[in-house]
């Protein structure tokens, strides 16, 4: 039910049919990853690699918003990326002076 709902809300949001919107624009592992009870899951999982991927690049607010949202998904911080989230700012500032 929850599935057909939200295909229903975004046909809507699109302009376009349930069918259609299901067809062409929601890939199948979405609603099979819900009702198998993982997307969630997979959605933290996936979050998880980005931020630890990623956050070396990012600017100091970019991290803390990302470590918000860490928060807000209930994400805990492995010691490595921890350690990205202080050493970030630290060194975004150093170039931002140097400019």
């Amino acid at each position: 039910m929850n599935v057909k709902r939200a295909i229903e809300q975004v046909a809507a949001r699109l302009g376009n049919t349930p069918t259609i919107c299901r067809k062409c624009y929601v890939h199948p592992e979405v609603p099979n990853s819900y009702l198998d009870g993982q997307l969630l899951e997979n959605i933290k999982s996936e979050v998880e690699t980005v931020l630890r991927d990623k956050i070396a690049g990012l600017k100091p607010e970019e991290a803390a918003v990302l470590g918000l949202m860490r928060k807000r998904l209930g994400l805990e911080i492995d010691e490595r990326t921890r350690a990205d989230l202080e050493v970030v700012p630290a060194a975004a500032h150093q170039r931002r002076l140097s400019s």
